[in-house]
């Protein structure tokens, strides 16, 4: 116990050090499946994810003034290349909204950046992103059009999410930092006033590196979590929510309204390095439902759960006038895809509520962050970890 102990408290120091805060497997969770560098969406060559975290106020919600707990994610499948990728999209289910699907699905691409923010900041955030092309001089033609995709989920509990704070320099701002390598967590970027099961959620990411045949491929996840009841939380197979359901109980009162337990959304990125197509990144996208369902979601009625999948493989294929060839990995071929995309979505939910920290919003409300040696010790109660 006491050499356990000292582990975690080592691994905090190393992470205090290098501004990383803790995540799952620094704590000693269990996982399947082999990480990327970074364990990342980042782990997939080209991709750069950006944050624009807004945070100020305390106390009594002045609508318009605060307090103020929301901010903006950009993930950028080429960086600032304009080169679409093969794309598609699922929602598990649809009490939520991510703009410019119909033609992700009609097109078969995706043209530009994935964004994500809070309910309310969706329309804002798209019309910034087509600015900001201007601004960037992203098409090079006279005449373009496009359709800029824009997910959310609601940060109401803690966030004076009708006094509409996010602005366009938020959106910009997550554009322009953007960036591969290492990716921040938790209360950051448009996760940072989301909550999860029974616990403060938000941006959370991992990666599995897969071999088929004699070609490594990488596969990434970037999770917006903001769903699920405590009771449900299930980390590394153990009913973890029913151990601590008692846990901050009494202090989580939140003031009458209409949002009920469990309520919430959850966007899911996921980005590969594998050769395939639209149709089969559809496939990709519906395995994400079972990642979430791995934690404790059940895509309860008033839960978002939509997910995008694309592939920065295939660099030629998008094309206006020419023909083209492209590379598809056989269907046959596809089940360790499947099984990387269930990991790392799971990690990667479990990656923001350790990354997360407890959080004070409007009227007092908090979302208490979950408690790390808690959840150690019921993972050694039920020998996942010694």
């Amino acid at each position: 116990m006491k050499k356990t102990t000292t582990i975690i408290l080592l691994l905090l120091v190393y992470c205090s050090m290098y501004a990383q805060k803790p995540r799952a497997r620094d704590i000693g969770i269990p996982f399947d499946g082999t990480a990327g560098k970074f364990n990342a969406i980042t782990d997939v060559k080209g991709v750069e994810v950006g944050y624009s975290t807004i945070i100020s106020g305390q106390g009594k919600n002045i609508r318009g003034k605060g307090p103020v707990r929301t901010g903006v994610t950009a993930i950028l499948p080429r960086g600032r290349n304009n080169n679409p990728v093969y794309a598609n999209w699922y929602t598990l289910n649809g009490n939520g909204e991510m703009t410019g699907t119909t033609w992700v699905t009609e097109s078969g691409f995706l043209e530009g950046p994935v964004m994500i923010t809070n309910t309310n900041s969706v329309g804002l955030v798209r019309d910034a992103v087509l600015k900001w092309y201007v601004k960037k001089g992203w098409y090079k033609e006279d005449f373009w059009y496009t359709y800029p995709v824009v997910g959310e989920t609601y940060d109401g509990f803690l966030n004076d999410i009708y006094g509409f704070h996010v602005k366009e320099a938020n959106a910009y701002g997550a554009l322009d930092s953007a960036k591969s390598g290492f990716v921040k967590e938790g209360n950051v970027g448009g996760g940072t006033g989301m909550m999860c099961l029974g616990f403060k959620g938000g941006s959370g990411t991992s990666s599995r590196i897969i071999k088929i045949k004699d070609s490594a491929y990488a596969v990434g996840v970037f999770v917006q979590s903001n769903f699920g009841r405590k009771n449900n939380l299930t980390i590394a197979g153990v009913p973890v929510g029913k151990e601590l359901i008692d846990t901050l109980n009494n202090e989580l009162k939140a003031p009458p309204s209409y949002r009920q337990e469990g309520d919430g959304s959850i966007i899911v990125v996921v980005a590969t390095d594998a050769p395939l197509l639209p149709h089969q990144l559809k496939r990709i996208a519906q395995r994400v439902s079972l990642g979430i369902g791995n934690v404790g979601g059940q895509g309860t009625n008033g839960s978002g759960d939509i997910f995008i999948a694309f592939s920065t493989a295939n660099l030629s294929a998008f094309q206006r006038n020419s023909f083209t060839k492209v590379d598809e990995l056989p269907n046959d071929l596809m089940n360790p895809l499947f099984e990387a995309t269930i990991q790392a979505t799971e990690e990667a939910i479990i990656n923001a509520m350790v990354a997360a920290e407890t959080m004070e919003g409007i009227n007092g409300n908090k979302s208490y962050a979950l408690p790390h040696k808690l959840v150690v010790d019921i993972l050694k109660k039920y020998n996942r970890i010694k």
